[in-house]
């Protein structure tokens, strides 16, 4: 963040911003002339310049080239999203896009966030990243035990991922059929609406019963859905198009393909508290290029995954930060049952 030591004055700050609003619209380095003519800033061109020399002389430009204009570093776009960046509202396209999808979001839940991460590239027009739901975040909708023979008792449970939990339990001694309805109803009384980690206290319990819920407790908490830190990666074709350098795409896609390594990159930004890494800000060389825009999702209160986008520094940052918050919402709403 921007300590108000650090701050700009604020014609300095108008510059800055208009130098990053027109280099992202662009991806051309920025000169004074069309510094000048994105806004009235009451000053002479020669101002500007001169301006732009000292944001260049303080770190936040840079000039590629003698001849050329000038191009944000990282202390200058972290600059930006810190402080100068507007609010910014998704358009009416994007929302609807949005909206539709969550519409008809319907079937396994796997196939719903591999299709969430395509629309999500669609609309930033990034790579983008969708971490599934951890095990520990699903929530348990409903549960139930059915016998299937003298010690096998059937558990059906279903979660807040989608994911129907189905465990076979093999029993040391035969359940009456009371004593399953029993343990049925302590399951689901202390279970339901809570979290698979959620306490389910035996104490009290006949001794048929607290062990089949016991059992039955251990076999839950290894339910995970199937998706356990899953990654779905949407918009594979965009990185190649947004970095010029064959070699330089081919590194990011290589990392994309780390399911492990994304996951653990965007756990740690979330850690630090940002919403944004920019450059060496995200700690991966092959990301050196890149900007990373974060957001985590809850279900039932509780942190369950993210959705990120990955593209240039140069990238929207306050479509890309809004869309990312918006869907991080929605797919928290409708895995709360929302």
């Amino acid at each position: 963040m921007v300590s108000r030591s650090d701050a700009l004055s604020p014609r300095k700050e108008e510059i800055l911003r208009a130098v990053v609003e027109c280099y992202i619209a662009g991806a051309s380095p920025v000169g004074s002339g069309t510094v000048y003519e994105s806004q009235d800033f009451g000053v002479s061109p020669a101002t500007i310049r001169k301006e732009m020399l000292a944001l260049e002389q303080a770190g936040y430009l840079q000039q590629p080239h003698t001849s050329s204009g000038r191009v944000p570093t990282e202390a200058g776009y972290r600059y930006f999203v810190d402080a100068l960046m507007a609010p910014y509202s998704l358009g009416p396209v994007e929302g609807r896009q949005i909206s539709e999808f969550f519409d008809q979001a319907h079937g396994e839940l796997g196939s719903v966030l591999a299709s969430l991460s395509s629309m999500l590239a669609d609309v930033t027009r990034c790579a983008a990243v969708v971490v599934g739901p951890r095990a520990g975040s699903a929530v348990v909708r409903s549960v139930q035990l059915v016998e299937l023979s003298s010690h096998v008792v059937l558990l059906v449970a279903v979660l807040s991922t989608g994911a129907v939990e189905q465990r076979a339990l093999e029993l040391d001694v035969s359940p009456s059929a009371a004593e399953v309805d029993h343990a049925a109803d302590v399951l689901a009384r202390a279970l339901v609406g809570k979290p698979l980690d959620a306490a389910v206290g035996a104490d009290g319990l006949p001794a048929g019963v607290a062990g089949l819920v016991s059992v039955a407790v251990d076999a839950l908490r290894g339910a995970d859905g199937g998706l356990a830190e899953n990654l779905f990666v949407g918009g594979h074709a965009t990185v190649v198009r947004s970095f010029g350098a064959v070699d330089s795409a081919q590194r990011i896609l290589a990392l994309l393909e780390r399911h492990y390594a994304v996951v653990s990159l965007l756990r740690d930004i979330v850690d630090r508290g940002m919403q944004v890494a920019i450059g060496g800000e995200t700690g991966l060389v092959p990301l050196s290029e890149c900007s990373v825009v974060v957001s985590p999702y809850l279900v039932e209160g509780r942190r369950a995954g993210s959705i990120a986008v990955l593209g240039p520094t140069h990238l929207n940052y306050p479509q890309a930060m809004a869309s990312v918050a918006v869907i991080s919402r929605q797919l928290g709403r409708m895995l709360s049952g929302g």
